[in-house]
């Protein structure tokens, strides 16, 4: 559930070909030998975890909430342009966008994107219908406090 119990249930276990990611803290608390320092690749690197089920569960917790999701363009001329474009003409924030290849191949890029916004709210409903308009396949993987 976190990197600090990850770190206890390796000191409970006992085993020497276990490890965890974990905060030197946690480290000296449970009496675990730290293997290497400073492995982020940014400095201001942050974890994300994950609570997943099997249904969809998009309640809104907080005034302010975050969408991660997933997608894929069509092949069409300036899909992604056109795709994005409703983010924009809706005063929807994205905070983070990668792309990656499908299956290897350069002719199928798929999108992980966070988007400030639950995705009842107007602007960013209309963005995603917008987004799916241009898209083969839109998946919304979280809805979460910001």
């Amino acid at each position: 559930s976190d990197n600090a119990r990850a770190a206890r249930e390796v000191a409970e276990a006992g085993d020497k070909t276990r490890a965890a990611l974990a905060s030197e803290l946690a480290a000296s608390i449970y009496g675990l030998d730290v293997l290497a320092r400073h492995i982020e690749d940014q400095k201001n690197n942050t974890t994300r975890f994950l609570v997943m089920s099997r249904t969809a569960d998009h309640s809104r917790r907080a005034e302010r909430m975050m969408t991660t999701f997933t997608f894929r363009v069509r092949n069409i001329p300036a899909a992604l342009y056109k795709a994005l474009g409703g983010f924009a003409t809706n005063g929807v924030n994205m905070t983070k966008l990668e792309s990656y290849m499908v299956g290897g191949s350069f002719t199928a890029t798929e999108f992980y994107a966070d988007i400030e916004g639950h995705p009842d709210d107007a602007p960013a409903a209309r963005a995603l219908e917008e987004l799916r308009y241009f898209s083969k396949e839109v998946s919304i993987i979280g809805v979460y406090p910001a």
